[in-house]
Formats: C-alpha cells, sequence, structure tokens
C-alpha cells in the first residue's frame, strides 16, 4: 500500500515467555507471590490453543519471541506495521495490588523487549494494559507511557464486575482522551474473579462460550451509549478486539427502535444510539465474524457502517490465526483496503515505516 496506508495487522498478542520470565520482571512483594496461568480457562479449544510453529526458542511461550513473531507477521503475510496487545489474567484477579503490579512489568517487558530493541521494532506498536480494579493506578500507568513513541492505545480486559458505561470508570476515559489514545478491550485469558464469561452464566462447552462470548462486549456498549460517555468523551474511541462485529447491527437496530421515543428519558445522552458509533467504535474483525464467503457480504459490510470500523487482526498465536486469505473473496477491493490498514492507519495516525539504517 502507499506511505498514507500500510497494512496493519492490529491484533498480535505478546506473552512473557514462562511464568519465571514475568517473576523476574516483578519487584516484591509481589515476586515471590503465586500466579494464575493465562492459559488455565474454563475452556479449552478443540485441539491445541496455540498455531503450529509460534512456540519460541527452548520452548518459550508461543508469542514471546519478537523475532520469530516479526517474520511470521512482516515477511511471511506481508504486513508493515503491528499492534501488539499483551495478554494476561491481571486484569481480573481479586488482588488488585497484584493486578496492578503484573500490569506495569508487562508494560516494561513490551517496551524493553519489543519496542526498544531487536529487529522489527520499528514495526511494533504497543498497548498500555491497565487495571480497571484500580482506577487510580490506571490513571498513573497512562501517564507513565502515554508519551512513549510507539505506543498507541490503551488496553482493557472485557470482564468487568460493572459495565465499562458506570462513572467509576470516567477517569480513564479522561486520561485515554488526554492522551489522545484509543482503548482496546480484549477478552483476558485465565480465571480470577469475574462475571461469567457471558451475560447469562457459564456456558457448558467452548463452543457455546466461544458462540456467546460477543454478548460481553455488546453488554458494555450498549450501557456506555445511554449512560453518555461518548457524549461526554467526545474524542474517545473504543476497539472492540475480540470481533464480533457482526453483533452490532442487530443490537444497534433494536437500541434506535426503543431508543428514538425515549431519548427524553437520556437527557445526557441526546443523540440516535447508532450516531455515537461512528468515529468512537471499532472491531478488530475476528475468522468467525460475518457471513463468511456468502455472496451478500460486501454488502453486509456496509450496514451500520461496519466498513468503517472494522481493523484486521491476525490474534497471531493464537489457535484461530486470520491471515488476509481468510477475508471474504464478496468484499470489494474498496472493502478489503480500509479493513486491512485504512482504517487502522486513521485510527492510530500511523503511516508506512521507514526501517533503521543498518549502516
Amino acid at each position: 500500500m502507499t506511505a498514507d496506508q500500510p497494512l496493519i495487522d492490529a491484533s498480535v498478542h505478546v506473552f512473557f515467555k514462562s511464568p519465571r520470565d514475568l517473576v523476574d520482571h516483578l519487584r516484591e512483594p509481589f515476586s515471590s507471590r503465586g500466579y494464575p496461568d493465562p492459559d488455565v480457562a474454563w475452556f479449552a479449544p478443540p485441539g491445541p490453543r496455540y498455531a503450529p510453529g509460534t512456540e519460541g526458542p527452548d520452548g518459550a511461550h508461543p508469542g514471546s519471541d519478537p523475532e520469530l513473531t516479526g517474520r511470521a507477521i512482516f515477511d511471511q503475510n506481508g504486513f508493515d506495521l503491528a499492534i501488539l496487545h499483551p495478554m494476561s489474567v491481571a486484569g481480573i484477579l481479586p488482588d488488585w495490588h497484584l493486578g496492578s503490579a503484573i500490569f506495569a512489568a508487562t508494560n516494561q517487558m513490551l517496551v524493553d523487549r519489543w519496542l526498544d530493541s531487536g529487529t522489527y521494532a520499528d514495526r511494533f506498536r504497543g498497548t498500555i494494559r491497565v487495571n480497571p480494579n484500580d482506577i487510580e493506578g490506571a490513571v498513573k500507568e497512562i501517564k507513565r507511557w502515554q508519551d512513549h513513541p510507539k505506543m498507541v492505545q490503551i488496553g482493557l480486559p472485557m470482564q468487568t464486575q460493572e459495565p465499562y458505561g458506570r462513572p467509576k470508570y470516567k477517569p480513564i476515559w479522561r486520561a485515554a482522551c488526554d492522551a489522545g489514545l484509543p482503548v482496546a478491550v480484549h477478552i483476558e485469558m485465565g480465571v480470577g474473579i469475574t462475571h461469567p464469561p457471558t451475560p447469562s452464566g457459564i456456558t457448558r462447552t467452548y463452543s457455546h462460550h466461544a458462540s456467546y462470548q460477543p454478548m460481553t462486549y455488546v453488554w458494555h456498549l450498549l450501557n456506555m451509549i445511554p449512560e453518555g460517555v461518548f457524549e461526554e468523551f467526545g474524542d474517545l474511541k473504543v476497539v472492540w478486539a475480540d470481533g464480533a462485529a457482526d453483533m452490532v447491527t442487530p443490537f444497534i437496530w433494536r437500541m434506535d427502535t426503543f431508543g428514538r421515543p425515549h431519548l427524553e428519558q437520556t437527557p445526557w445522552a441526546p443523540e440516535m444510539p447508532s450516531s455515537y458509533l461512528p468515529e468512537h467504535v471499532y472491531f478488530v474483525h475476528s475468522r468467525m465474524d460475518g457471513p463468511g464467503d456468502a455472496p451478500y457480504a460486501g454488502e453486509w459490510l456496509t450496514m451500520t457502517g461496519k466498513e468503517d470500523m472494522l481493523l484486521f487482526g491476525s490474534s497471531y498465536p493464537d489457535w484461530q490465526l486470520v491471515t488476509p486469505g481468510d477475508l471474504p473473496p464478496a468484499w470489494s477491493p474498496g472493502q478489503r483496503a480500509k479493513v486491512l490498514g485504512g482504517n487502522a492507519a486513521r485510527l492510530y495516525r500511523l503511516g508506512t515505516p521507514v526501517p533503521a539504517s543498518t549502516g
């Protein structure tokens, strides 16, 4: 693509090499604690958790080696830039002190190992992970890293004890707007203190879990809109990083239908619900989204303006690894260009990087 519209993988998952690697990044009293493993969850996928060939040297966790990841994303799949999202269980731990300490260590590791050193450092962009159970600490962590030139978004867990429309989260939205950074919401790995994985409770199998999971983002978004989050924070941009853009059209249609005659009930959010989507709401496109290879896939993408909301994300090294070849063939060239880089370049204000000189 052109310098103004690079190819961007907007969701590459990053991990510590091992539990020992995490401990080595922590200070006391946290480095002597025990830690839940992000790979131990209520449900396991049908088969290997990670794609073949993603394990690092000497058995390091998949997605923990910058060189291996860079070769896969840039050299093999042809992307210009990758947005890194560190994966953790910290955002749903019952001890919020420990959770915030793990996120602080995660951010430091991301900067030291991925953004400030290595062959592909000039092509990686980072996510500041913060703890919604520690609002004051989250704001401090945002301020700690917001001026780093390669940090391009703030990361929150999907699972919370309260929906993100609640006023307690306003300091985080204000800090994000002040920093000029989008907020990416991604499901946290592992098991912690949280609501069940869906608003309707515990699912029975992994397939049920994967099918119901989009309801969690709907729960947040359809709370944020009538609570006036986007009205109050006009610059706030939220990326729902687990996909499920296919759910926004039917739910926002329903919300508009009911909201049209009842807008006086929410004077702090006076516009039609759907009017708060453009330039505020984005989705990472996942393997399970939408009608797939159906001939009407392009038309589906135009509904509710989704073609301007979608970002391509490989989810590397996840078992649901996505490549550009997996995008629906019925999408137009213009739609593919938006999803493969145009929307992300606009959101993150990115151009094609110039490789660092090796001379």
